[in-house]
């Protein structure tokens, strides 16, 4: 399936699905620098392919590579049959303009990142580690609970998600471990910094690198460790040099990271729009990553179009969701510590939370799964076709139609009961002749005279007898039975009408 896309003269074929997808024809660079608006209405999307100055002829040899880039970021479902995390990642960076990723710390938020339509979102350590312990961003958190939050925020959603690695903790073999462990949870990308341990959160004081030789060893581990697991998992080498050294030093980590195989390149906590620029500059064929510290970080707060112009490539938000959460969980406690619940405009209703969580889709989904009718399940080698002391009677289809009644009642499910044993503590019996001769018979009639349950079990099956009519629950049906186990006969044990005005027979036979 492909989708044909007519400029000028020209029909340019495109694979599908809409992922991701690039092509630049040598002959036409002046052309690769192709606006690419996306239009988003629901989950449908356009595209608005305009070019400054077109060419009046394309040549031949251009044939569906001609220079335009154009991508479709499908809202929902962004990864297809075959597609890794990382392969989706992967081209994300490879198309035009600047990607936003909020910064997730649950499944919960990663799920309302992919909801409001981001393409892809980070795993961000400050937050998990407030939200997971409420401890701060100082190395407290250990590489197994990350991992473990990592896998519940990756099976949670469809869109790529970086996960923060901080120092790989450790050497070059926790490194590997590391990044090998973020490939299992489902990773599509992994952070590595090179601060010392413990580390500390970016923009906080006190950080310290460790050297340029175990900061590059660092990566050439983490490129090892994905090349063993045969994987894709986009590396994003992060130096935090800046503050704990200097500008100069962060340029020349940067480009070292570079040259050692690194697929992102950042730099926290840069001070000015200068420094910014600068860093772009920097082996300019490696994707630049801004972060947007919100609420008063050292690096200035730019807008897309700002970022995208400086030339960095994805951007991440690392307290957005975190600071808003904790701001809001104070208001509504303090509405209620007041007597009071949080206001509507700050509460979603019920319907909304449910919708959210995905209630609404686990009903429909469930509906494949229900049954229209009620099972029997007999006791393992118990064969009701041999013998008669097991049934469940019911009336016939034509008895049905006839009446022009629909046979409405409880499901009739017999879960493997217990046998009724009559026996005294010291091991000993007491007489209770013939009880597997003996059938236990429960009745239903309607309050409209028609018959809803006729059933046939041995007396010696009791356990879970309220499967089949929950009116009896509370009924001493033993007792009962232990009256009447020398009665020859039949005998009614029990009647009476439940709630719904049904009348409840049980018979010994």
């Amino acid at each position: 399936m492909s989708m044909k896309l007519s400029v000028l003269s020209h029909d340019c074929t495109f694979p599908s699905p809409m992922l991701p997808y690039s092509t630049t024809c040598p002959a036409h660079q002046s052309s690769a620098s192709a606006l690419v608006s996306i239009l988003r209405s629901g989950s449908s999307l356009q595209r608005l392919v305009s070019f400054p100055n077109p060419p009046r002829e394309i040549p031949k040899r251009c044939s569906d590579r001609w220079a335009m880039k154009t991508f479709v970021a499908c809202s929902g479902k962004r990864m297809v049959d075959g597609d890794s995390p990382a392969k989706v990642l992967r081209r994300i960076l490879e198309t035009p303009g600047v990607h936003q990723g909020p910064a997730c710390f649950d499944a919960l938020s990663a799920k309302l990142v992919e909801r409001a339509g981001f393409d892809f979102c980070f795993a961000s350590g400050f937050s998990i580690s407030a939200a997971r312990l409420g401890l701060p961003d100082v190395g407290l958190i250990s590489y197994g609970e990350m991992v473990d939050q990592g896998h519940q925020i990756t099976q949670a959603v469809s869109i790529p998600v970086i996960g923060d690695g901080d120092n790989g903790y450790g050497n070059a073999m926790n490194v590997k471990r590391t990044v090998k462990g973020f490939i299992s949870a489902g990773f599509a990308g992994i952070l590595l910094e090179d601060q010392v341990s413990p580390k500390a959160c970016g923009h906080t004081r006190g950080r310290k690198v460790v050297s340029r030789e175990e900061a590059l060893m660092r990566i050439r581990a983490a490129i090892d460790a994905r090349k063993e697991s045969g994987s894709d998992i986009v590396i994003v080498a992060r130096t935090d040099s800046r503050q704990a050294i200097s500008f100069e030093e962060s340029l020349w980590r940067s480009r070292a990271f570079a040259e050692a195989g690194a697929d992102v390149l950042f730099i926290d906590a840069l001070a000015s729009r200068e420094e910014m620029r600068s860093f772009c500059e920097v082996s300019p064929l490696v994707p630049k990553m801004a972060n947007m510290l919100e609420g008063g970080g050292k690096t200035p707060i730019l807008n897309p179009i700002d970022l995208e112009e400086i030339g960095f490539k994805i951007v991440a938000y690392p307290l957005s969701l975190i600071g808003v959460s904790i701001q809001a969980m104070q208001d509504a406690l303090r509405a209620i510590k007041g007597g009071r619940i949080p206001p509507p405009g700050s509460l979603p209703s019920f319907e909304e939370i449910k919708d959210t969580l995905g209630f609404n889709a686990y009903y429909e989904e469930e509906k494949r799964y229900s049954t229209s009718t009620g099972r029997l399940s007999l006791p393992r080698g118990y064969s009701p076709e041999s013998s008669s002391r097991y049934k469940i009677q019911r009336r016939t289809q034509d008895d049905t139609e006839q009446s022009g009644q629909s046979l409405e009642g409880p499901i009739v499910e017999v879960i493997t009961p217990d046998v009724y044993s009559n026996s005294r503590a010291d091991g000993s019996r007491e007489p209770f002749p013939g009880i597997w001769s003996r059938t236990l018979r429960i009745k239903i009639t309607g309050r409209d005279g028609f018959e809803k349950l006729d059933v046939r079990i041995p007396a010696g099956f009791l356990e879970g007898i309220t499967n089949i009519v929950p009116a009896l629950g509370g009924v001493n049906i033993k007792a009962l039975l232990d009256d009447a186990a020398e009665e020859s006969g039949g005998k009614m044990l029990l009647e009476f009408n439940d709630t719904m005005g049904d009348r409840i027979q049980v018979f010994l036979e």
